[in-house]
């Protein structure tokens, strides 16, 4: 069973993300330094970025899994409407979604598939949906499925809690699209100044070379050091504001 909370990098993809990220490295201190040897020695950095990518691709995977949750209650919540059973209404669930979700292999889907082989095997309906809520990592799914399982106990309306638990999704959704639109200038924003730094010293590399030259020798490789460090931290300061969760 895929445990949503964490990405796991195939082979090729590592490999792929490690070379990328020494090269990445290398060229950029190689841009400050003009020392093939210091290069080199800031290429292993390189190293930490396939954690960032894994990180990414797992942001990435939950929020395309929290959007066709969204769709799947849209869907149950008819079928439910319509007097069919949770059970049934469950069987169905994966034709009706087929038609809102192209992927056949989308994440949800083969989840829905996997929740109705269990309900075929006899297990009650609040395990499996409880066991993909854990799993999935995403807020929303586990506090339905909470939700689902007291209303099951105490026979509530489970039309009605879907139905809520739907609009609150999609509500949810909206405000994080406008906020996501109004931070987006800011975030390219911030790109574009850790990024100028770096051209900006590239440029005065080659049309200034012996201006530049006295920071690539003595104490200035000190100097430019302490630079690049201290930027590095603006990177990750500004990366953590720009990183809003609702």
């Amino acid at each position: 069973m895929t445990d949503y909370r964490v990405y796991r990098l195939g082979k090729w993809q590592r490999i792929t993300a490690i070379a990328a990220g020494c090269a990445f490295c290398y060229g950029a201190v190689w841009l400050l330094y003009r020392q093939p040897v210091i290069a080199l020695i800031g290429a292993p950095f390189g190293w930490f970025y396939p954690r960032l990518l894994q990180e990414r691709l797992r942001r990435k995977r939950q929020a395309r899994l929290r959007l066709h949750f969204k769709d799947a209650l849209h869907a149950l919540s008819s079928l439910l409407t319509a007097g069919r059973s949770v059970e049934n209404a469950f069987a169905e669930l994966e034709d009706d979604l087929s038609l809102l979700i192209i992927d056949p292999n989308a994440d949800l889907l083969r989840e829905v598939r996997m929740i109705v082989n269990r309900l075929r095997n006899g297990e009650p309906l609040e395990r499996p949906l409880t066991d993909f809520a854990e799993r999935s990592g995403v807020e929303e799914i586990r506090h339905f499925a909470e939700v689902f399982r007291i209303c099951k106990r105490a026979g509530g309306d489970l039309v009605e809690v879907v139905r809520r638990t739907s609009g609150l999704i999609g509500e949810q959704m909206e405000v994080e699209q406008e906020v996501a639109v109004l931070i987006a200038q800011k975030r390219f924003e911030s790109r574009l100044m850790m990024g100028m730094p770096f051209g900006f010293v590239g440029l005065l590399g080659f049309f200034a070379g012996d201006y530049m030259q006295p920071l690539r020798q003595g104490g200035g490789i000190l100097v430019m050091t302490i630079c690049l460090l201290m930027l590095a931290g603006c990177c990750l300061w500004m990366r953590k504001i720009m990183d809003i969760r609702l």
